[in-house]
C-alpha cells in the first residue's frame, strides 16, 4: 500500500480546488494559480475539508500514479500558499551574479558573461556582500519549475571536487578529493 498516497492533503483557507471532467485539477491561492493534468485511472475528490486521491485497482503502474499525483496536489497546495524558495552560492575568485527584472547575468570565469532569461513564473534576487559568496536566490510557486531552473544554473558551473569552486546549493555540501601529494 502507497503510504503517501493514502495520505489526505488538507486544504488551507483561502485555498480553492476544482477538478474538470476530464480530471485537470486546478488549486487557486493567495499566491497564484496551478493546475495539473491527473491521469483518468486516478481519481480526485474533496471531502471534510480534505484532497482524498483513490486508485482503483492493486496494479503497480496505479500505486506508482497514486503516490506521485497526491505529492504533486501536496506540492501544488503549498506552492500557492507559501511559495518556494531556493538559494544558491557562487564559489571562486571573480564569480559574480546580476540580474535586472528576470535576466540573470552570471560570471563564471569563461571569457564571455553567461546570459539566462528566466522564465516569468519565477523572481530572481542576487546578493553580493563582501567577504561572502554571491548568493541568487529563486522564488516561485511551482516546486517543479524552480527545480529544473535551479539546476539549469547550477549546470552552467557545476562544484569541481578539488576546490569546490562552482555554483552550489547553500547548505550543500560537498564530497572533496585530496590533491595530489608531495613526492619524497
Amino acid at each position: 500500500m502507497s503510504r503517501i498516497g493514502k495520505a489526505p492533503i488538507a486544504i488551507p483557507s483561502g485555498v480553492s480546488i476544482t477538478v474538470s471532467d476530464k480530471n485537470l485539477l486546478t488549486v487557486k491561492g493567495p499566491k497564484g494559480e496551478l493546475s495539473q493534468q491527473v491521469d483518468s485511472d486516478i481519481t480526485v475528490k474533496e471531502e471534510d475539508g480534505q484532497i482524498v486521491v483513490t486508485r482503483p485497482t492493486e496494479q503497480k503502474k496505479h500505486k506508482a500514479l497514486h503516490g506521485l499525483y497526491r505529492a504533486l496536489i501536496n506540492n501544488m497546495v503549498i506552492g500557492v500558499t507559501e511559495g518556494y524558495k531556493t538559494t544558491q552560492e557562487l564559489v571562486g575568485v571573480g564569480y559574480r551574479a546580476s540580474n535586472t527584472g528576470n535576466t540573470l547575468e552570471l560570471t563564471l570565469g569563461f571569457s564571455h558573461q553567461i546570459v539566462f532569461v528566466l522564465p516569468k513564473e519565477i523572481t530572481v534576487t542576487t546578493t553580493a556582500e563582501k567577504g561572502k559568496n554571491p548568493t541568487i536566490t529563486l522564488e516561485s510557486i511551482d516546486k517543479q519549475l524552480i527545480g529544473q531552473v535551479a539546476a539549469k544554473i547550477r549546470g552552467f558551473r557545476k562544484p569541481e571536487p578539488y576546490k569546490g569552486k562552482g555554483i552550489k546549493f547553500a547548505g550543500e555540501v560537498l564530497r572533496r578529493k585530496a590533491g595530489k601529494s608531495a613526492k619524497k
